[in-house]
């Protein structure tokens, strides 16, 4: 590059070499590294193939996010703004590519726009679709609806897909200037409507690896279904404590198990996690796939795990009465809720019993009850749990810790494989119980981390940015109300808010903005602390089995206990690859549950529903209908004969003329207009009372708004203010 820039022209390659004194037997060598300094937007080569320095050609290079109607963006790696490519630009790449480009001009919105200048990199290889045929022709329709061209398939390459069949396509030519792509049928998943189809979509679609390679499953083949006397050597044995696992009805991969005793005034808290780290050593088949998954994830009715089910329900799950290794975090709690003391050791514990949340609330309600006689030896170290939850409770309380109050639902699917019904799940104070437990751990081995100065991925979560601190004052100031900490709150002062507007009315509003502030939790090795917990230091240690992250905390705690250093790799990168995993993982079952409640709501087209607006945007209002927890869209286009205004500050639309307001929180009653599986999309239309569907009809009234047209879910720019999740899915327990 130095000597690029000292030429201060194009310089062909044989030059180049000359300059840097490459001898002949290093030639490809060095092709291969200009080539690779091509991809990653260093330099390019000019029509006569001389080399330039990309930066002097005043080129950007970015990511392509594509959108459904044919024209996309250029996202640039410096992060300066997005870079707006029309339909024509847009047939040389398909979403995602990475591309150098250049500014044209800007486009009427005032926004940069742009034109493809070179594709660096094709990254779609493989994509799922739909099968099409028209006159003979063949084509298949990406899921991926950010993916705008059809991939056509030629004669004899739909390896004997049916047209409307769901269908794995490879690309043979990617798009260019002159024509479209062009692929081969390489796997019939089967009709779009079969059960379970909606899951390998999805799976596909998000790239998550859902068959473990040969490698691994050789490597499992050697493990035996019961631990092994060797494997017990120069650990603690602490199978006569009485450990108990507490999950829900359906969990099947038990991480887990707790012990609690009374120690004068204070507790003895022991929380026993199954130690993965001993089967799964760093570099093997296991740990590359486990890493490449990065944590399970969790689809209704189906579990892709991230460690094979010989380890992850069985070796590495705290089954009941059966020895297991684990990692122990055991701590010392005083009468306040302080860890005073914790020690971290490797043992080999017994489970006493495979408990439920629903029977331990029950236990604790009633200890003269059926549940609490069957388990009336583990009953006293039951309530020593639940009176250590309460102390934990103020401690928490007096941390200032934000508890958000969030209703989670849970779908229960007949025989088909469809939805019967959508329920609330319901927390108790065992649910709770064990999240304090599991915090406790994970604080220790945060600071047992910090302490002894051993790099690891701290599960960090950063308060308002300034920009999202600001629009939070300004909408708080309209209801009066203000947020302490000026322009450095802190945990506290968002929780001393939600408890003081807790019974307004209003309060499902001013704590869904409040929530709506706050950035997204990831794992990183910056430890910043984690602001809705209210903690200094914090991590995930509780869970091995179904979450990467939490196996690094176990290495690297054994490293130190062993007086050694754990060095994984770049722990920056780590970060980033585990926060993508997770969020991939979210993506992936937030859509299969779009489609399941889109197949739910398809009988149910003309029906009438009570509901709240989840999300005002630019082009309407999103609605979360009650009881059936399923949420749609009302387009701007059936609010009403106005110009309606969106105000993001204000999180509302409101009418020019009518002054009419649509506001996040407001009820409003609705009817279902329209189900669409192709794009998992509800429309609603407002519904309105006889005598004002007669006014309107008497005044011709028609509203005057053009901007889109009706199951529009907004362009890419509506994308923060578009609601993140349409409709919460139950994970599984403890996920912070």
């Amino acid at each position: 590059m130095q000597i690029l820039a000292e030429q201060g022209v194009p310089v062909p390659q044989e030059k180049l070499a000359k300059l840097l004194d490459i001898h002949d037997e290093e030639i490809d060598l060095f092709a291969r590294r200009m080539r690779a300094m091509e991809r990653d937007g260093q330099i390019m080569r000019n029509r006569k193939n001389a080399i330039c320095i990309a930066s002097k050609l005043d080129l950007i290079k970015g990511r392509i996010e594509g959108h459904a109607d044919g024209f996309g963006f250029l996202v640039p790696d410096d992060g300066s703004p997005d870079i707006f490519l029309s339909p024509k630009e847009m047939h040389k790449v398909l979403h995602g590519d990475i591309v150098m480009g250049r500014v044209t001009g800007t486009d009427r919105r005032g926004r940069p726009e742009g034109a493809i200048v070179e594709v660096l990199e094709h990254v779609n290889h493989r994509m799922v679709g739909r099968l099409y045929s028209d006159h003979g022709i063949y084509y298949v329709v990406a899921e991926n609806k950010r993916i705008n061209q059809d991939i056509l398939i030629p004669g004899g390459a739909e390896n004997g897909a049916q047209p409307g069949q769901v269908v794995m396509v490879e690309l043979m030519q990617q798009p260019n200037k002159y024509a479209q792509p062009i692929g081969r049928v390489v796997e019939v998943l089967g009709n779009y409507a079969d059960p379970g189809m909606e899951i390998e979509i999805a799976l596909r679609k998000h790239d998550l690896p859902h068959v473990f390679p040969p490698e691994v499953e050789k490597l499992c083949a050697k493990f035996t279904p019961t631990v092994q006397k060797k494997d017990m050597k120069d650990r603690e044995d602490i199978r006569h404590l009485p450990l108990v696992t507490i999950d829900g009805e359906t969990a099947r991969d038990f991480d887990d198990a707790v012990y609690c005793e009374r120690q004068g005034k204070g507790y003895r808290l022991v929380v026993a996690i199954a130690d993965v780290s001993h089967y799964v050593r760093p570099g093997d088949a296991l740990d590359k796939e486990g890493l490449n998954r990065g944590n399970s994830v969790y689809f209704p009715r189906r579990v892709i795990p991230m460690l094979p089910e010989v380890l992850s329900n069985g070796l590495c799950s705290l089954n009941p009465e059966v020895d297991r290794l684990c990692m122990v975090c055991d701590m010392v709690v005083d009468s306040k809720g302080e860890i005073k003391q914790y020690r971290f050791y490797p043992a080999v514990m017994f489970s006493h019993a495979r408990l439920t949340y629903t029977k331990v609330a029950d236990m604790l309600e009633n200890p003269d009850g059926e549940n609490a006689r069957q388990y009336k030896v583990l009953l006293p170290h039951i309530q020593n749990l639940h009176e250590l939850f309460l102390v934990l409770l103020k401690e928490r309380e007096k941390r200032g810790a934000i508890d958000f109050e969030t209703t989670e639902t849970q779908m229960i699917f007949n025989d088909q494989g469809k939805i019967e019904r959508i329920v609330p799940v319901k927390r108790n104070d065992a649910h709770r119980l064990i999240e304090e437990c599991m915090l406790a751990a994970n604080v220790c081995a945060s600071d047992f981390l910090h302490q002894h100065e051993h790099p690891t991925l701290y599960r960090i979560h950063e308060g308002p940015t300034p920009e999202k601190l600001e629009n939070l004052h300004e909408f708080l100031r309209e209801f009066g109300l203000a947020l302490g900490g000026g322009d450095d709150p802190h945990a506290k002062d968002y929780a001393k808010l939600l408890a003081k507007v807790k019974d307004r009315p209003d309060a499902q509003l001013l704590q869904t903005v409040m929530l709506r502030s706050l950035q997204q939790a990831v794992y990183s090795p910056d430890n910043v602390g984690h602001f809705g917990l209210a903690y200094e230091s914090y991590t995930h240690f509780t869970s091995p089995i179904r979450r990467y992250p939490d196996l690094l905390v176990h290495r690297a705690i054994k490293a130190v206990l062993n007086g050694e250093r754990y060095k994984p790799g770049s722990w920056s990168e780590l970060g980033l690859h585990c926060s993508m995993t997770e969020r991939r993982a979210d993506d992936a079952t937030r859509e299969v549950e779009a489609w399941l409640k889109c197949y739910y709501m398809q009988d149910r087209v003309g029906e009438s529903f009570a509901g709240t607006i989840s999300a005002a945007t630019g082009f309407g209002i999103f609605v979360a209908l009650d009881d059936v927890y399923v949420e749609g869209l009302v387009h701007i286009t059936d609010l009403g004969n106005d110009y309606y205004h969106f105000d993001p500050a204000k999180h509302q639309l409101v009418g020019e003329r009518t002054g009419r307001r649509f506001r996040l929180g407001d009820r409003v009653q609705v009817k279902v207009a329209r189900v669409d599986l192709e794009t998992s999309k509800i429309d609603f239309v407002l519904e309105i009372s006889p005598e004002e569907e007669a006014r309107q009809a008497e005044s011709g009234e028609g509203s005057p708004w053009k901007g889109g047209k009706k199951g529009d879910h907004g362009p890419r720019d509506a994308k923060k203010t578009s609601p993140k999740d349409h409709g919460k899915h139950h994970h599984k327990k403890k996920s912070r």
